[in-house]
């Protein structure tokens, strides 16, 4: 599906934002194996959050939703009867395998056509560690057989001292799933700090977890109960009506409700240091979560350099980040994101194709590129390769644009964000 984007000349109103995808996928999936009843207020809406739950039904759990609150009533999983469907979403099938690789049955998990294509060593390396039987599929051209679906023979597990050979918060977080069953202490140890949603859910569901620094341990036998939970909005969804603020003249823009972990805020942090005028106001805390409301003005944006743990803590949004430095005094680099080439689509690339329909200079480099500043976006069709985060970025690049401009794919979006669109018309002024 096609959608048309007008440009606009400033972004005004008040934003509410769906709940936080990565916080949604624990929550969901840690409920389901809770002992008791968990309640979710403001689950995300997205096609992603709406896999891991008919995952877990699937597995036994029996859930209730209205609208964006979602009930799930947990205890023991079972045998699948077919195969599991993680649809587009990494996260499903990463953390969820650590679940699945302790439990006393076989089960199998796919994705759809872009999940198919990403690689699952990352997650499999570490469970065959710890006892897990698990195989991937061959895909042609490719030596290693890695690829989704996986095939996961249940076994006893045992804890691990992992070292993480790259930054990634859904490897970690497969990790400590997997040693909520395993015999031992389960320790896995990063090499930046990453997001550490999965460390707080499971101490608000009644784990034994310690975290010093870049260091986490589980110790083995939790026993977890369900909760009454809050879910913040999405900050990487925000990420988008941040950047059209700041893109727009006379911008005034108010986001309700935002979750604002420290290990999210780098966002805020990096716009803030390239100018942008954000203030936090009304921060409270919910499970352990922090939340906020965000004040955006137009602002006089300079350039800026991601790279090493940045890079890391920013990879969801740099999609977004890479259209606000074209438009930026100073540009936009972005160093050591290989893990780009490898997300829903080769992100690097979707990037550079799409500024260059636009007239934007790019150049790119195997893990990253550079973006000169002060440019200017020409109308265009661009190409979100089913990548929702792809179809959102040049949306919003759209709004800035001499003329009115195509998204191909568009409905991608819903994955994450199914009311982006609506979202973006309410707040567009022309």
């Amino acid at each position: 599906m096609d959608i048309s984007v007008s440009p606009a000349h400033s972004i005004e109103g008040i934003v509410k934002l769906p709940g936080d995808k990565s916080i949604s996928h624990r929550y969901g999936i840690l409920g389901a194996v809770a002992e008791g009843t968990t309640t979710i207020h403001n689950y995300a809406t997205g096609g992603d959050c709406q896999s891991t739950l008919r995952c877990m039904q699937a597995l036994g759990a029996r859930v209730e939703r209205d609208g964006s609150k979602v009930i799930i009533h947990g205890g023991k999983l079972s045998e699948p009867k077919e195969m599991l469907d993680a649809g587009n979403s990494g996260s499903t099938i990463r953390m969820l395998s650590g679940i699945l690789a302790a439990q006393p049955f076989t089960s199998r998990i796919m994705g759809d056509e872009s999940l198919s294509r990403r690689p699952m060593g990352r997650i499999m390396r570490p469970l065959r560690e710890m006892g897990a039987v698990i195989e991937g599929s061959a895909l042609e051209g490719k030596e290693e057989a890695q690829y989704p679906p996986l095939t996961i023979r249940g076994q006893k597990l045992h804890g691990i001292d992992y070292t993480l050979p790259m930054a990634s918060a859904q490897v970690k977080s497969c990790v400590l799933m997997a040693g909520l069953f395993a015999e031992g202490e389960t320790i896995v140890r990063e090499p930046v700090r990453t997001r550490d949603h999965t460390e707080i859910a499971l101490k608000g569901f009644g784990a034994d977890l310690e975290v010093q620094g870049k260091v986490i341990r589980l110790a083995p036998g939790a026993k977890l109960t369900g909760q009454e939970l809050m879910v913040p909005g999405d900050l990487s969804s925000a990420t988008f009506f941040l950047v059209a603020a700041l893109l727009m003249k006379e911008s005034n823009l108010l986001i309700h409700h935002v979750g604002l972990n420290p290990t999210r805020s780098a966002l805020l942090d990096f716009l803030v240091g390239m100018g942008a005028s954000i203030k936090v106001i009304d921060v409270q805390q919910s499970g352990g979560e922090l939340i906020g409301d965000l004040r955006v003005r137009a602002s006089k944006i300079k350039g800026g350099v991601i790279e090493g743990a940045l890079t890391a803590a920013l990879i969801d949004e740099i999609p977004a980040l890479a259209v606000l430095g074209a438009a930026s005094e100073g540009g936009l680099t972005v160093r050591d994101a290989s893990e780009l080439r490898v997300k829903e689509t080769d992100r690097i690339a979707m990037i550079e194709t799409n500024l260059k329909l636009m007239g934007v200079e790019i150049e790119t480099t195997p893990d990253g590129f550079h973006i000169p500043g002060g440019q200017k976006f020409h109308a265009a069709k661009m190409h979100s390769a089913a990548d929702h985060r792809i179809a959102m970025a040049f949306a919003v690049a759209a709004l800035a644009a001499d003329g009115p401009c195509t998204i191909g794919e568009a409905e991608a979006a819903s994955v994450s964000f199914p009311e982006f669109y609506q979202t973006l018309q309410e707040i567009a002024r022309r």
